[in-house]
């Protein structure tokens, strides 16, 4: 019998906590202002959710290897092209001022060498809602998977691109290096 109590009280404190929560969220309470940061429980669930999400979304693979000199400076030129270096920046190329109110800040040097290729072109064509980033499968025309692929290549080597280089890259015209 005390078994059943304790279930009931446990499902009565369940039931309390998320008419709660309902009321907290869905009352207004809860600021989804851009410039109001997350509490830390928040922030924790968001970003373990994204991760989570893109590691069991990510399963395309590489056409090839994404070593190729060729395929990394077309990425760099689509990267530029595309418009990603007002959000991220690229080497020698600050983010746009605008880039300093997104949540999460979109610094691609901290996270892309922890990524496996699958992850950010998944990424870049689906987007990532309730973000600045944009899904770039679903502009029209949708933005080609083998040119997606080239900015991943680009974003691998990232760390090791000079200013100079990507410079160069980004304003070559298609198809020269």
């Amino acid at each position: 019998m005390k078994t059943l109590k304790r279930l009931g009280l446990i499902g009565l404190l369940s039931i309390l906590v998320g008419i709660g929560a309902s009321g907290f969220f869905f009352g207004g309470f809860f600021s989804v202002a851009a410039n109001h940061p997350d509490p830390d429980i928040v922030n924790w669930a968001l970003v373990n959710v994204r991760t989570a999400s893109i590691a069991r979304h990510a399963t395309d693979q590489p056409p090839g290897s994404l070593d190729d000199p060729a395929l990394v400076q077309a990425g760099a030129r689509a990267y530029s092209q595309r418009g990603c270096t007002n959000c991220h920046g690229g080497p020698g190329v600050a983010p746009a001022k605008f880039s300093e109110g997104l949540n999460p800040q979109p610094n691609l040097k901290k996270v892309v060498n922890d990524l496996l290729p699958q992850e950010p072109f998944w990424v870049i064509k689906n987007g990532i809602k309730m973000t600045g980033m944009p899904s770039f499968g679903a502009e029209d025309p949708p933005v080609p998977d083998q040119e997606i692929w080239t900015m991943v290549a680009f974003l691998k080597k990232l760390s090791s691109v000079s200013d100079k280089d990507f410079t160069a890259w980004s304003t070559a015209p298609s198809g020269g290096n």
